[in-house]
């Protein structure tokens, strides 16, 4: 907040609301200057500038870190104003803090590049609650409408999976749709009705990198006036942007590949404005992740600590450079995997031979390149006696060296998980074929290491079996 501009003992309400529409307008000036620049320059400054450097931050040139719970006001009018959302503010970390102010303007400005569309963010504390976030909005109670349903791909993350499963659907009595072969849009098209109150999809799934026709998806969903959501962690901004095709709402494991250090468990919601919804207030459409923050998310308090923005944002800078170099080295390990005969099959949307590659070809692309690229996770079913067995995934798996054995993903080193025990575990047998998951399927997180040392590491687990 630019206090050179006031008259601290001003408690006139009316001189506090004119102050927050001219610190409106000059937020507006430098979204409007960001949107000129490049991705990676976008990343890399986002909204923070000298001016404001100079003049709130003591010339830093990095965005600091608030280790602050509250920010003090000047007098009662300030307050009244702020907590009344009359002037930009950040009042209470709960609700919003300046270190999750930058992440969130340079997320928006990154999933919006290149679209002509106006969008904004919420930085979550993990990306379940920025799923919840972006989801819970739309099934309140509603006489006039049908009972609730939701359509969701089947290929989802576990936790996603027990999100809609169990808190929805158990606990909550609300119907969950399964669309069990993502690229099927009849079978989408089936499952949407006047009841459905979101459709929602991941775009690569994790783990079985499954895709689905985003546009397409968006149409149906909108020809009911729903909104379609996407969880694009494992593809970020840097190679699709959802918005850019029609989905009205984008959420992120920010703990992934936008902070591959490993340090920082965050989630991030982006909503273009004048999203597609029969439920809700004009307000709530109309910037649904600005509302979402001062209302629902204020009451329920997912809030991502400022540190963590901090550590996301840092690692945000350089996105695109990352994400060329993990995907470029996936496609090597990918087409030396195909060539061993202990592995079974290899899912990755980059290979001619699978099954949706023409879907990855249309919405995966390294941004500001022609290059076509698909992203750092890739699935392996290991062979087995029988696909009830997994003692062969088991023994190539417990022979890793170099490759990390946990339940991460995004990062700057390999990581592998065996997802029926681990991702997938809580799902029972009928939710893992839902999603494709055998007991043999091995996902691999692909790093910044050399190439030729990651093969190396699985040529010799794999001489294990």
């Amino acid at each position: 907040m630019d206090h050179n501009h006031i008259n601290p003992f001003d408690g006139n309400l009316e001189y506090w609301i004119e102050e927050g529409k001219r610190m409106t307008a000059d937020r507006q000036r430098r979204i409007a200057r960001a949107r000129r620049w490049k991705f990676d320059t976008t990343a890399v400054h986002g909204l923070y500038d000298a001016k404001e450097a100079l003049e709130r931050n003591n010339g830093s040139i990095m965005e600091p870190v608030y280790l602050s719970t509250a920010q003090v006001y000047h007098n009662s009018a300030e307050l009244e104003a702020g907590l009344a959302y009359l002037m930009p503010n950040w009042c209470y970390t709960r609700i919003a803090n300046p270190s999750n102010y930058f992440l969130e303007e340079t997320t928006a400005l990154l999933e919006s590049y290149g679209t002509g569309l106006e969008a904004s963010c919420l930085a979550t504390g993990s990306g379940m609650s920025a799923i919840r976030t972006a989801t819970e909005p739309f099934l309140v109670l509603d006489d006039k409408l049908p009972p609730i349903n939701i359509v969701t791909t089947a290929k989802v993350y576990g936790g996603t999976f027990q999100q809609f499963a169990v808190r929805r659907g158990v606990e909550q009595g609300m119907e969950i749709r399964w669309v069990k072969e993502s690229t099927d849009l009849e079978e989408w098209r089936r499952k949407i009705d006047e009841g459905t109150r979101f459709v929602y999809g991941e775009f690569p799934s994790n783990p079985s990198v499954e895709l689905f026709d985003i546009e397409e998806v968006a149409k149906l969903a909108h020809a009911f006036g729903i909104p379609l959501i996407v969880d694009s962690t494992c593809a970020s901004p840097a190679l699709t942007r959802p918005l850019q095709w029609g989905a009205d709402i984008v959420v992120q494991s920010a703990s992934k590949v936008f902070s591959s250090n490993g340090t920082t468990i965050a989630g991030l919601l982006t909503a273009r404005k004048d999203i597609v919804s029969r439920i809700g207030c004009e307000e709530m459409k109309g910037d649904f992740a600005t509302w979402a923050k001062f209302w629902p998310f204020r009451d329920n308090g997912p809030a991502l600590h400022p540190m963590g923005a901090i550590l996301t944002l840092n690692d945000l800078r350089t996105l695109r450079s990352r994400m060329a170099q993990m995907s470029r080295t996936a496609m090597e390990v990918v087409s030396w995997l195909q060539e061993q005969p202990q592995v079974e099959e290899v899912h990755y949307p980059g290979l001619e031979s699978y099954h949706a590659h023409d879907l990855a070809r249309r919405y995966m692309q390294l941004v500001d390149s022609e290059e076509r690229l698909y992203g750092y996770m890739l699935a392996i079913d290991i062979r087995e006696r029988n696909h009830e067995d997994s003692t062969n995934a088991r023994k190539f798996y417990d022979a890793l060296e170099l490759t990390y054995r946990a339940t991460d993903l995004g990062r700057i080193k390999t990581v592998a998980t065996l997802n029926s025990i681990s991702t997938h575990q809580q799902q029972g047998e009928e939710g893992r074929a839902l999603a494709s998951i055998k007991p043999g399927t091995c996902r691999i997180s692909v790093g910044m290491e050399d190439p030729a040392d990651i093969i190396a590491d699985l040529e010799q687990a794999l001489a294990a079996i």
